[in-house]
């Protein structure tokens, strides 16, 4: 049997060939502007691999943003059903940046070592988009604000985050406006202040837990909550790992001690009365 030519199956698939007049997919993608942001400052082959890692992940991170604060809102107005796909939507993309750490991985310290120099003092920790995401989550910290100042435009973004209440606040007002015990400490409070866990919060948890079938849409919210932390913490690990594999305990180029500071902020936790009923239930 005959087999066709490449470019006859394509003609009798009348697929659009001409883009003279129309949109293109790398149009529509901006493809022009994304594919031409890399511009490595170092002879170095192996630059190409971190600039990509990063400009990558602040893309996933700009989706995480976009669904986290739609779900802040949901929340806020009780629209639990749809909150809960934008929250799962957020878990899996953590899973994806997750996995962006074992191709950054494949960088040995000498290959790290050779583009180093050609960094200065940029660093992951002035990531505005992940301070957003970190606020958003209830790690409020008024220093992480310093290092936007030089940008005022995306110091008022991260100021908005900074100010606003975070998802787990939104969650325990939501609880409280459903009728559960809530200390007002903790449903009006300064939302710029770190979150401090309170023992009536875990009872108002675990009158939830206690009868799942009563409050079933709370439980689930809980777990999605739970979801979420279980997948920050491993994207958390997973970064502090591939630094120490990488630069080892040398201090980072944004001055903080490096692997140090980033074992530190793996002691934060974002919901502990939801962690602490597993205990208690």
């Amino acid at each position: 049997m005959e087999h066709s030519k490449p470019e006859d199956i394509v003609h009798d698939e009348k697929a659009k060939l001409d883009f003279s007049q129309d949109m293109s997919y790398g149009d529509y993608l901006q493809l022009d502007a994304i594919l031409g942001a890399q511009k490595p400052r170092s002879p170095d082959h192996n630059e190409m691999l971190f600039i990509v890692q990063h400009q990558t992940s602040e893309l996933w991170m700009k989706l995480m943003l976009h669904e986290l604060q739609a779900a802040i809102d949901h929340v806020a107005r009780d629209e639990l059903g749809t909150a809960f796909k934008m929250l799962a939507r957020v878990s899996r993309i953590m899973e994806q940046l997750v996995h962006a750490w074992d191709v950054l991985a494949t960088m040995t310290p000498p290959e790290y070592s050779a583009i180093r120099p050609y960094l200065a003092n940029s660093s992951g920790f002035q990531s505005a988009q992940y301070r957003r995401i970190e606020f958003a989550l209830g790690n409020k910290n008024a220093a992480m604000l310093k290092p936007h100042a030089h940008r005022p435009d995306v110091l008022a973004q991260v100021q908005v985050a900074y100010e606003a209440p975070s998802l787990y606040d939104e969650a325990l007002r939501l609880l409280a406006g459903r009728g559960l015990p809530m200390p007002t400490s903790h449903t009006a409070r300064d939302w710029t202040q770190p979150y401090v866990a309170s023992d009536a919060v875990e009872q108002a948890w675990l009158q939830v837990y206690r009868d799942p079938k009563k409050y079933w849409d709370l439980y689930q919210l809980g777990e999605e909550l739970t979801d979420l932390e279980d997948a920050f913490r491993l994207w958390r690990f997973r970064h502090v790992t591939t630094v120490e594999r990488v630069i080892g305990f040398k201090r980072g180029t944004g001055g903080t001690s490096g692997v140090g500071y980033l074992r530190k902020m793996l002691d934060v936790v974002l919901f502990p009365e939801i962690w602490k009923l597993r205990t208690d239930l």
